[in-house]
């Protein structure tokens, strides 16, 4: 068997941890997927809970036609809306619903509990520590 680096195997790490975190999220915030969670959760933080939708899939990691087959099923069922630049053809918004808006804020409930369950609150310190590191790799990659 090969042995990985250190690096490497922390990484796949990572991706373990949110596959599990995702899964997780998935089957606790009432039908609402984790992608679509965070979508919302953007959307909301966002000016006017508007944002272009390339910004958008910035923000959330994906490339632009990935987030457009996650917006799809979501403006179907009403948690976000689309709107059309007025000035620029090429230029789209995702607006977030009151649909959305009713669901993030019950998936934010269970998501709260299901962090208590997860991550002991004597645990807190340590994730911001992580979280503070997590943040400088990203701002080194972008």
């Amino acid at each position: 068997m090969t042995s990985l680096s250190p690096t490497l195997q922390f990484f796949l790490d990572i991706a373990r941890v949110q596959a599990v975190m995702a899964r997780r999220f998935d089957n606790k915030l009432g039908g609402l997927g984790f992608s679509e969670f965070i979508i919302l959760l953007h959307l909301q933080a966002s000016n006017d809970e508007k944002v272009r939708r390339v910004d958008l899939a910035e923000k959330v990691g994906l490339t632009a036609s990935g987030i457009t087959r996650l917006l799809l099923p979501m403006e179907k069922v009403g948690l976000i809306k689309r709107e059309a630049e007025a000035n620029d053809a090429r230029v789209s918004y995702v607006l977030l619903a009151p649909g959305g808006k009713r669901r993030l804020e019950e998936a934010l409930e269970r998501a709260e509990v299901l962090m208590e369950d997860l991550v002991p609150a004597t645990e807190a310190k340590s994730l911001k520590a992580m979280f503070t590191a997590f943040a400088k790799f990203g701002e080194s990659i972008v």
